[in-house]
């Protein structure tokens, strides 16, 4: 594992051909975990590329991962989904790599939307944290129809449906750039009165 060599880029319209090789990957993953990975068809995968909001991922040649983003609520939410890496390459470290790459992505094309995903994997969730998101109640979630709809290919939607799309299996996790700014504010201010006190000391103890 320590010697393959990915390479994860933005998606676009010379990656067509591994729409069909993508949706399989998806379908067979979910069937593993039993649970969701909505179903998508190679021309849903295609139309994401042709928009710049896929990420996909080789070793030499090889197709190895892939994920893409989707705005929700009139742009002020993202979603990074669909995220596959190919069994033979899992535990190399290529989800975070994939997940990275996704969420850079999500932050150039849509810098204000809060970015929030649902899943049952605890990898991606140590993903999530490492990246910003907390967990939060699906009610802080977009409340697209159109997101919720993505979910009916589920075998757990009939959970989803029975709690009013209150809860499911899924942990749903949120970043929201407006509290990291508010962070950064706030570090910035205490990283400049600490730098006074020093200054202040260090003047004290030359007199």
């Amino acid at each position: 594992m320590d010697k393959m060599n990915f390479s994860v880029q933005v998606a676009g319209i010379i990656h067509y051909q591994y729409a069909e090789e993508i949706c399989r990957l998806m379908e067979e993953s979910a069937k593993v975990r039993g649970t969701g990975i909505a179903k998508r068809k190679p021309e849903y995968i295609q139309n994401k590329m042709l928009e710049g909001k896929a990420v996909i991922a080789f070793c030499n040649d090889q197709l190895a991962g892939f994920c893409y983003i989707e705005s929700w609520g009139d742009k002020k939410f993202v979603a990074n989904s669909g995220l596959i890496v190919d069994p033979q390459f899992r535990k190399s470290g290529l989800a975070r790599l994939i997940k990275r790459k996704a969420f850079e992505l999500s932050r150039t094309k849509f810098p204000d939307a809060k970015i929030f995903g649902i899943t049952t994997s605890l990898a991606v969730m140590k993903i999530n944290t490492e990246l910003g998101y907390k967990p939060v109640t699906f009610s802080e979630l977009t409340d697209d129809d159109s997101f919720w709809k993505g979910c009916e290919s589920c075998v757990n939607y009939d959970i989803l449906q029975r709690n009013n799309r209150r809860m499911c299996l899924c942990t749903a996790m949120l970043f929201d750039p407006a509290h990291e700014e508010k962070k950064f504010n706030f570090n910035e201010k205490f990283n400049v009165l600490q730098r006074f006190i020093r200054l202040f000391t260090n003047n004290k103890d030359s007199k």
